[in-house]
């Protein structure tokens, strides 16, 4: 949502497009397990999230480049971004999404996307028609069962309730599921300003058929989690709900027990956060959920059940985003250890990319 230089299409991308359009055609088997559900290998991997980039050209051309080569020089089951391909105040030209594509297809893991408000809700801000962009991102990003990558990993994918496009009622096929390792993961089209309630053009009807599958696609991985035996579950999603009254200046305020906003803005998150809560404390085993959005890597526990107690079993991750404080090209990642056999089952290592170090060089 922060308005920002306006990213655009360098020409070193053209070997990240032709090898991404290669790849977009070739279907893999999973890498690292999985055929979205049951899988039943228990050895401990690691992950990687990223998301809120590329937000200028600097990001483009050098930030993101050099954080793909990162995670490509490690052993990754799969990479996920949670959102947000550009700045907020940037226009949604067709380049941006075949931009995204090539980044993603030249990750060598499988690579997970889930949209942000900076993709569509937004949108609206320019001279264009937030639901086409979310239906030319769904041809275009999620035209498959599988992700991205490489090499690919398949995935369930939701097809009911339906969300809204253009034309009417459509498959949310941008929510996904896969299980690696004894653990299962999801993606939610969740999204910042208000979930769509605010902002340019603001659409309480596209929130209300998207707010409603969300939530039954979240329950019923909670469902296939507990029929696996999975040792965990982690969502993906773009927005930060806000959690409590902790941080005006990065997120919704509302109270932790009622979970109702708080600060006069339209509220496009209750009903998941009280869904979620009651799901998270019925599953009792860690329940992971990675966001972006607010632009500032946070590990904590910030959820409460109704009588103001933290869910010891639910941790919030926040992936790194752009901050310009460190110039224009702060774009890092964070390194996700997941052990099933283990206590806590996610482990945390954010990875601060050398090339892109700008207040302390790398060594």
């Amino acid at each position: 949502m922060r308005r920002l230089l306006i990213p655009t299409l360098a020409a070193l991308l053209a070997a990240a497009l032709t090898a991404g359009f290669a790849m977009a055609n070739r279907h893999d088997g999973p890498r690292g397990g999985g055929d979205g559900r049951g899988d039943s290998r228990h050895q401990a991997y690691a992950i990687g999230l990223w998301g809120d980039a590329p937000y200028s050209d600097t990001q483009a051309t050098v930030g993101v480049p050099n954080l793909i080569a990162d995670m490509n020089s490690q052993s990754l089951a799969f990479t996920a971004h949670d959102g947000d391909l550009k700045s907020g105040s940037s226009q949604c030209t067709d380049a941006v999404y075949t931009q995204a594509l090539a980044f993603l297809n030249s990750l060598e893991a499988p690579a997970v996307f889930t949209p942000g408000d900076n993709d569509w809700t937004d949108c609206d801000r320019g001279p264009y028609n937030s639901l086409e962009r979310l239906d030319h991102e769904r041809q275009l990003l999620f035209n498959s069962s599988s992700t991205l990558g490489q090499h690919r990993l398949r995935q369930e994918v939701q097809q009911t309730p339906r969300c809204l496009g253009v034309s009417g009622a459509v498959p949310c096929v941008e929510n996904r599921r896969w299980t690696v390792g004894g653990v299962t993961y999801a993606t939610l089209n969740i999204q910042g300003s208000c979930n769509n309630l605010c902002d340019t053009a603001p659409d309480p009807a596209e929130y209300a058929a998207r707010n409603q599958a969300d939530i039954a696609w979240m329950q019923q991985t909670f469902d296939a989690a507990k029929h696996d035996g999975s040792a965990a579950v982690m969502f993906i999603s773009q927005a930060d709900p806000g959690w409590d009254g902790s941080d005006a200046t990065r997120a919704p305020t509302r109270d932790p027990r009622t979970l109702v906003e708080s600060d006069g803005q339209p509220d496009g998150y209750h009903d998941f956060l009280s869904a979620l809560r009651d799901q998270t404390v019925a599953f009792r085993k860690p329940v992971a959920y990675v966001n972006g959005d607010s632009h500032y890597l946070r590990i904590d526990k910030p959820f409460q059940n109704a009588q103001g107690q933290r869910l010891e079993n639910f941790t919030r991750v926040e992936t790194f985003g752009d901050h310009q404080e460190n110039g224009d090209n702060d774009v890092h990642w964070l390194k996700v250890s997941v052990d099933p056999n283990s206590r806590e089952v996610f482990a945390y290592q954010p990875q601060l990319v050398p090339a892109n170090r700008t207040a302390v060089p790398a060594q």
